[in-house]
């Protein structure tokens, strides 16, 4: 098993109070990453209570805020947070993001615009105010998805903007190679995570049957090609996309 090392790297994932986020995040807490965990502070109060439930599991090197990643200010505002508190940041993982699947036809514009903007804008405004604090050196990377690279029955407003999230990851690696940042996109497969729970059984089903590898991921999956992706090993890898899939793509 290989074993990553970030002592005293200062890691943000965006979108981490559960799901693939949070494995993330864990990961690099276990790694001696200071980590940064951030979620939407959503009316209900339940991805507040998740993030504060995974930081008391994780510990002391955690520190959590609310934004809401569709808004410049929100996270200009959190990017100076973190630099306030740590003088800068070293690994940048834009993972936070919805599905609201429906046929384009019955598409309605307020489902469009919710993912355009959570999954799209949310990773720019990151990126925008978050390479201002990134140190050189540095590490980018985004969670695009397969359904970016193939495009899935009732998902027009999901792939379009992972599609555009793989293009803006090509596009900033090109821009910030010059401060050895590099910027790198991983491309998941079905996830057992629970936005999946809002997917059909029997997609679901359909889905399984075309995975060589027999099974669904799990975030740690994910989790562990961001490790790999953010290491000092991978130095020489940007502006690449990685699927996890199993084998799917």
């Amino acid at each position: 098993m290989i074993t990553y090392s970030f002592p005293g790297k200062v890691v943000l994932v965006t979108g981490s109070s559960r799901g693939i986020g949070a494995a993330v995040l864990a990961k690099f807490a276990q790694a001696g990453a200071v980590c940064v965990l951030h979620y939407w502070d959503d009316p209900s109060g339940a991805n507040k209570a998740d993030a504060e439930k995974l930081a008391a599991n994780l510990g002391a090197k955690v520190q959590s805020i609310g934004a809401d990643v569709r808004d410049a200010a929100q996270m200009e505002a959190l990017m100076k947070q973190v630099k306030d508190a740590h003088g800068g940041l070293d690994i940048l993982v834009n993972n936070a993001g919805i599905i609201r699947d429906r046929t384009l036809r019955k598409m309605t514009l307020e489902e469009w615009h919710a993912v355009i903007q959570t999954n799209l804008d949310g990773v720019f405004h990151s990126c925008k105010f978050g390479i201002e604090i990134l140190r050189d050196g540095g590490r980018i990377v985004n969670i695009a998805s397969v359904a970016g690279l193939v495009g899935f029955h009732g998902q027009t407003n999901y792939a379009a903007a992972k599609a555009g999230v793989i293009g803006m990851t090509r596009v900033l690696a090109k821009e910030l190679a010059r401060r050895q940042i590099t910027v790198n996109a991983i491309a998941p497969g079905v996830i057992q995570t629970p936005m999946l729970g809002e997917v059909k059984d029997e997609v679901k089903a359909e889905y399984l049957k075309q995975i060589p590898a027999g099974r669904l991921g799990q975030p740690e999956d994910v989790a562990n090609a961001v490790l790999f992706l953010a290491s000092e090993e991978s130095s020489y890898i940007t502006g690449q996309v990685l699927p996890v899939t199993g084998g799917w793509v």
